[in-house]
C-alpha cells in the first residue's frame, strides 16, 4: 500500500481521513504534519494516523501528498518541500484558486498534480469531490487518486475551467443546506416541536428528498409539483418562498462564491 501524506489537519484533511480509515485503508499508511503539534498529537491518536511536524520529512516518506494548507500559505509550502518532491509522487490539491498550472510553476519543475475540491460530508462518507488532472497523469494513476476519493463518497472527474462552479455547488454548499436545515428547525420549534427533535425532522428530510432526486432521476421540479397539491399548504408555502427571492438568493450567493473562487489567488 502507498503512503498518503496530508500536510495540514485542518476541517477538511480530518474529514477526508475519517472517511478514508471508515472505507478501510490502514491508518499505519496514512501521515499527516502541520505547524501545530499538539493538535496533530491529539488528532494523531484519535485516528492511529502517523503524526511529524516536519513537512519535508512526510514529503519524503510519501507517495501521494494532499495539500491541506490554507491558500495564503500554498506557496510558502511548496517552497519548503519542492526539492523533496520527484516525479514518482502525486501532488493532490484540495484549495480552491490554484490551477494546476501555477501550482505546477510554484514546483518551479513538471510534477505530477490532481486538483481536487472535495468538502466536509466526506467524514460520514457522503462527500462529494471533484477532480481534473495534469496530463502527466497517467490512466493507472488517476484510478488510484480516484480510488482514494470514493472512499468519502461520491467522485465527478470535471474540466478545470468547472472548477470555480464546483467550489460554490458542492464546496461551500454545504454550509448553505445547514443554514436551510436550521431554518426549517427554528420554524418547527416555533410551532412547538422540542428543539432536537426539530434537527432530527429536518435534516432526514433534506437527507430523503436529495435521494429522491439521485434515486429516482427525476427532474427535481417534477418531484417538487408532486409534493404540492392545488390549493394545499405546500404550493402556499412554496409561493412566499418565491416571493421572498429563495431561489435567486441561492443563485446569486453561488455566483459571488464563484467569483471569489477566481480572485483568490489573482
Amino acid at each position: 500500500m502507498k503512503k498518503i501524506g496530508f500536510i495540514g489537519a485542518g476541517n477538511m484533511a480530518t474529514a477526508m481521513i475519517k472517511g478514508m480509515l471508515k472505507k478501510g485503508i490502514s491508518s499505519s499508511t496514512i501521515y499527516i504534519s502541520g505547524r501545530n503539534m499538539d493538535k496533530l498529537k491529539k488528532l494523531g491518536d484519535l485516528l492511529s494516523v502517523n503524526v511529524s511536524e516536519n513537512n519535508i520529512e512526510l514529503s519524503q516518506s510519501c507517495d501521494i501528498i494532499f495539500l491541506g494548507v490554507k491558500p495564503n500559505i500554498y506557496s510558502k509550502v511548496i517552497d519548503e518541500i519542492k526539492e523533496y518532491v520527484d516525479k514518482n509522487k502525486i501532488i493532490v490539491s484540495i484549495t480552491p484558486g490554484y490551477s494546476l498550472e501555477e501550482l505546477r510553476a510554484m514546483f518551479s519543475k513538471d510534477v505530477k498534480i490532481v486538483r481536487t475540491m472535495p468538502n466536509t460530508p466526506a467524514a460520514v462518507g457522503e462527500g462529494v469531490t471533484a477532480y481534473c488532472i495534469g496530463n502527466d497523469i497517467t490512466s493507472e494513476e488517476e484510478n488510484e487518486i480516484k480510488k482514494i476519493l470514493e472512499c468519502f463518497g461520491l467522485v465527478e472527474r470535471v474540466e478545470e475551467k468547472e472548477m470555480d462552479a464546483v467550489v460554490a455547488t458542492t464546496g461551500s454548499s454545504p454550509a448553505y443546506v445547514y443554514m436551510f436545515i436550521e431554518a426549517m428547525a427554528d420554524a418547527a420549534v416555533l410551532g412547538g416541536i422540542p428543539r432536537e427533535k426539530a434537527y432530527r425532522l429536518a435534516a432526514q428530510t433534506v437527507l430523503g428528498s436529495a435521494k429522491m432526486v439521485l434515486e429516482t432521476g427525476m427532474h427535481p421540479g417534477a418531484l417538487k409539483d408532486m409534493v404540492c397539491s392545488p390549493g394545499g399548504t405546500t404550493i402556499e408555502a412554496v409561493a412566499t418562498l418565491e416571493e421572498n427571492g429563495f431561489r435567486s438568493s441561492v443563485i446569486k450567493a453561488m455566483r459571488v462564491c464563484m467569483e471569489k473562487s477566481k480572485k483568490m489567488n489573482s
